[in-house]
């Protein structure tokens, strides 16, 4: 069996640290791992508009945006097939049939819709296409016959109900489609990283992110200000590492290679972490070590971005290519769900033969 990838993003607003840490890293090395036969990633449109729907405006402008943040951290159109989402309408059909094999009840108990609408504050009003996400996401990962989906940790329920529906579908209509595996962050500090506020997540919503695209005036505002530990309030105070946004995100972004360069009186991370909870080391030299470490991965980033910048209808162009070649692949699956669900009227020759044979023998 083939090796396939299927990840991707909705384009509400350009991408973050949380997003390269929790995906876009892993998905570079794995595309030039050399271990995949194909890569489809998707900037996942039509599922934006689900929670967007009246600012199709908003969704239509960042494309472009989540394009050139592919573009910038490595992901390389030769070997990776950028589409758009929107534009493969086999999906929307794939998503219609399986609407069939599951349940409100269990759509209702997925943990990532809960979350989702309550943070959208949809409990009293919840947008259907929004609530059967779950249904289209397995659509995306089926169509392309993926086995693997790297994501963060927050969307394993949603790869559980798409292995349900694959399951489904298999018993009912016989084995047609791929069951695909979670791939997570090997770094635990990159599951889920937190919004620059400390709050549990990074999130464009709520304005607590440290965008791919900012510039290092921007990155150093938001690194000086970020949330450490409260009762670190003199330098000579004992401080707490766990929950502390700034050591968060050096667990997730640090080597020791960076000692040497930014900060060569200690090691490594872990005598950094030793010295700030025995007291003696303040938080601003603690982020101005971060910072550096930030600006060291971003600015090859932004040296890419700023390339891509200058051809933009290049860059849909790449666009173009990658969506026509996905189109090809998900008609593929398409014909062979409709063969298996017995809907295949017109391409079904033995149908046709022996419906003609009753009636004739009728007459």
């Amino acid at each position: 069996m083939s090796k396939i990838i299927l990840t991707g993003d909705r384009p509400t607003g350009k991408l973050h640290l949380g997003h390269y840490v929790g995906s876009l890293k892993r998905r570079v090395e794995l595309q030039n791992s050399g271990e995949f036969d194909k890569i489809f990633i998707m900037i996942a449109d039509a599922q934006a508009l689900t929670d967007n729907a009246d600012n199709p405006e908003k969704v239509r402008q960042n494309i472009i945006e989540v394009a050139l943040d592919y573009l910038s951290v490595g992901i390389d159109p030769a070997k990776s097939n950028i589409f758009i989402q929107s534009q493969i309408p086999q999906l929307t059909e794939l998503t219609f049939y399986y609407m069939n094999l599951v349940t409100v009840s269990r759509l209702q108990r997925n943990p990532t819709v809960k979350s989702e609408i309550q943070m959208r504050n949809f409990e009293a009003s919840i947008p259907v296409g929004f609530f059967c996400y779950p249904i289209s996401q397995a659509a995306d990962i089926t169509a392309f016959k993926a086995t693997t989906v790297p994501v963060g940790e927050d969307q394993e329920p949603m790869l559980e109900q798409c292995r349900e529906i694959v399951r489904k579908f298999n018993s009912v209509y016989g084995d047609t489609l791929v069951e695909p595996d979670i791939l997570l962050p090997d770094n635990k500090a990159c599951l889920r990283l937190p919004g620059t506020d400390g709050k549990a997540k990074m999130s464009k919503s709520l304005g607590n992110c440290i965008y791919l695209s900012d510039n290092p005036d921007e990155v150093k505002k938001k690194v000086m200000s970020m949330y450490t530990d409260p009762d670190h309030i003199q330098v000579s105070d004992p401080g707490k590492v766990e929950g502390n946004c700034v050591f968060t995100y050096l667990d997730a972004f640090s080597s020791d290679e960076d000692f040497g360069l930014f900060l060569p009186e200690y090691n490594n991370l872990d005598e950094l972490k030793d010295h700030y909870r025995r007291g003696g080391l303040g938080d601003v030299k603690v982020k101005k070590f971060l910072l550096n470490v930030l600006n060291k991965e971003l600015e090859p980033i932004r040296a890419r971005r700023h390339e891509y910048e200058k051809n933009i209808p290049e860059v849909y162009n790449i666009l173009k290519k990658g969506t026509e070649a996905a189109y090809a692949v998900a008609q593929e699956t398409l014909n062979d769900v409709k063969a298996s669900m017995k809907i295949n009227y017109f391409d079904d020759a033995e149908l046709i033969k022996v419906q003609s044979e009753k009636y004739s023998s009728v007459q």
